[in-house]
């Protein structure tokens, strides 16, 4: 194979020159005046020949750092993006802007697909996004052996991983058909989610030649994190009343299991109009044929799942209650919060799945709801979890210790006292200090910088439950633990003769719930731990010899939230004792009326052109052309997020929507 590292125009164009096409395709199909932190360096690099990989938050643009070379370099540019369902909207996107853009998936026809290869071969199209599992077809080789061929993108790459959160195996065979090519074209990767031991297993799987790395950093300063402990039980009615207060945006929320998902859309369906209409909004409500919230899970047919996310992408719903399955790549910019109704099993898909709130900048908020229930499933799904055939036994039982400690740093989240952009940025590697020493400042805001927090001494309680442990001889689990310190008269426990221990009944005045989240808390701090298997036992942890010290003191934080002002939701009806906060805004007065008449101006093209709305501006440019009003052509193209495309399609009618408002 032939390694082709320069292009033409780098032979022939100075990286000054090549700086200033790039700044000018900035402008024209983006709108854009400079790049955002890391896109100059990934492009330019790329522009050189030069392979890279790009670590880059949900938001910040990464589809940009391959666009433009699409259209600055001399061939084809194949993007592999892991999800068809949304190859259509990310094509629409570019070729809205003005980027020949085309897909290949199972959705065409083979005559159609012949078409498209065609195009391509032709010079028609710039950009072609491919599932990786397209690369194996004997069409698509023969096609990549005879195409020219300028970069190769791989989009969300930390699914080649075996240590991040999301891998495919689908994505391992990229490194194989990049190797099989006769010209070797420049590689670029990108993702949002990658620790340094991801990052450099990218780089090995993917066959990466001395890449060019750029991490522009973690945080998402233009959201607000949020962590509520609630019974299983209280979830939906506080997710119900969170929903009623925010019916104008859109928001996404996940849960564990596919059973979740539709009975707590139908939940959302039925009781917040309840709630809508006790605050005298009900006739602003959708008609019962148009839900507020859709299921979305792997379970449904491909129809069902194909018109739950269009619906949800083009604003007929403004929410869809999901598993995992749900949003990886989404493009929609203008969630406005995520809402977990469970842990998830790591932080990084905790990160990946939060950050698809705001991605267009706007103030959005991200909600995590868990308990202890929360924590020994996520531990039973990770141990009964499928095995990889591609790894020999010693490597699977690895990467099962791997993802324990992920789902350990998950649990740590939960319950950590500190800033929560900090505990995020840290654990994918940022520092922890700024310039001066100081911790940086918690710039998004989260609820553990607006709390305050108080500490309970729970020393005599973790003593007994290791004396507990001990007595049972560390072969039971936690149930069974805190059924014998509460003193449960259970048949089991009396068949099994565990009321003779001396520790039974020792903690029968204090609640259930109080023993498990200290014993879950002993768990996090290292003082016990647990097997995994399908019968999970409690044993002792490397600090369990402390408890037995008689200076042993053991402490439990908990959080006092900032009080809120009671919205007519939480008056109306028995609400949830934890209020549903909102965050975002810096909005109003005429600036905020002007904008909703955009919006509605953009849903009416949107359903002319059959697109979702933020195809044809993002919320950030509708807001910024409320602000500025602009009257000419020259104006218009000073709007962020307005180039010469969108000027030429939708710039006079807005204008004219903003000119009927001023009159």
């Amino acid at each position: 194979m032939r390694t082709r590292r320069l292009h033409w125009c780098v032979m022939t164009i100075s990286q000054q020159e090549l700086d200033g096409q790039a700044l000018d395709a900035l402008r024209r199909y983006f709108g854009y005046e400079r790049f955002r932190p890391g896109q100059g360096e990934l492009i330019g690099g790329i522009l050189e020949g030069r392979d890279v990989l790009g670590v880059m938050p949900t938001g910040s643009g990464k589809s940009l750092c391959y666009q433009i070379p699409a259209v600055l370099l001399h061939g084809l540019t194949i993007v592999i993006s892991p999800l068809i369902s949304l190859m259509k909207d990310q094509v629409d996107g570019a070729n809205e802007i003005g980027i020949p853009a085309a897909f290949i998936n199972s959705s065409l026809l083979p005559e159609e697909q012949d078409d498209v290869l065609a195009a391509a071969n032709a010079g028609h199209i710039r950009l072609l996004y491919v599932a990786p599992e397209r690369l194996e077809t004997p069409r698509f080789r023969n096609f990549a052996n005879h195409a020219d061929i300028a970069l190769i993108a791989v989009d969300e790459a930390h699914c080649v991983s075996q240590w991040g959160q999301d891998f495919r195996s689908s994505y391992l065979g990229i490194g194989e058909f990049i190797d099989s090519l006769p010209d070797r074209p420049t590689v670029a990767a990108f993702t949002a989610t990658a620790t340094e031991r991801v990052r450099r297993d990218i780089i090995h799987m993917l066959r990466l030649h001395d890449p060019k790395v750029v991490v522009t950093g973690f945080d998402r300063t233009n959201l607000y994190f949020d962590i509520l402990k609630l019974g299983t039980r209280d979830k939906a009615n506080w997710i119900a009343h969170y929903v009623a207060d925010h019916a104008d945006e859109s928001g996404i929320i996940y849960c564990a299991t596919r059973k979740q998902t539709e009975e707590l859309a139908e939940t959302i369906n039925t009781l917040v109009p309840q709630l809508r209409a006790r605050q005298g909004a009900g006739a602003a409500q959708p008609s019962p044929t148009s839900p507020i919230a859709v299921a979305y899970h792997a379970g449904l047919t491909p129809d069902r799942r194909e018109r739950a996310q269009r619906d949800f992408v083009t604003d007929a719903v403004p929410l869809v209650v999901a598993t995992n399955a749900f949003g990886m790549g989404i493009d929609k910019s203008n969630v406005r919060y995520v809402i977990h109704h469970n842990m998830p099993e790591s932080i990084e898909a905790y990160y990946q799945e939060a950050g698809r709130a705001g991605r267009d900048g706007e103030p959005s908020r991200c909600t995590l709801l868990w308990n202890e229930s929360d924590i020994v499933t996520r531990r039973r799904l990770l141990d009964n979890g499928g095995g990889n055939e591609r790894l020999t036994e010693d490597e699977q039982e690895q990467v099962r210790r791997w993802k324990r400690h992920l789902l350990d740093t998950m649990v740590g989240y939960c319950r950590t006292t500190e800033c929560l952009h900090r505990y995020m940025t840290r654990y994918f590697g940022e520092t922890d200090e700024g310039a001066d020493g100081a911790a940086p400042h918690c710039v998004g805001g989260c609820v553990n910088c607006e709390s305050t927090f108080s500490t309970t001494d729970v020393s005599h309680i973790a003593r007994l439950i290791s004396m507990c442990v001990h007595d049972l001889a560390q072969s039971y689990g936690s149930g069974k633990i805190v059924a014998v310190l509460r003193g449960s008269r259970a048949k089991d426990i009396l068949d099994r003769g565990l009321d003779h221990v001396q520790t039974f009944g020792k903690l029968a005045s204090v609640p259930q719930s109080t023993v498990r989240d200290v014993l879950n808390q002993m768990v996090s701090d290292g003082f016990l731990m647990i097997t995994e298997g399908r019968l999970p036992i409690v044993m002792f942890g490397p600090r369990a010899a402390e408890t037995i010290d008689p200076a042993f003191h053991y402490e439990m934080k908990s959080i006092t939230r900032p009080k809120r002002e009671q919205t007519p939701a939480h008056t109306a009806t028995s609400a949830p004792s934890a209020e549903p906060t909102t965050f975002g805004g810096g909005h109003g007065g005429s600036d905020e009326e002007m904008f909703e008449r955009l919006r509605e101006v953009r849903r009416e093209i949107a359903r002319e052109i059959g697109k979702p709305p933020y195809i044809v501006f993002s919320d950030r440019a509708l807001r910024d052309m409320a602000v500025r009003r602009p009257h000419t052509d020259d104006e218009f193209l000073d709007v962020n997020g307005v180039g010469t495309s969108k000027l030429e399609k939708y710039g006079a009618r807005f204008m004219q929507a903003i000119a009927d408002f001023e009159d």
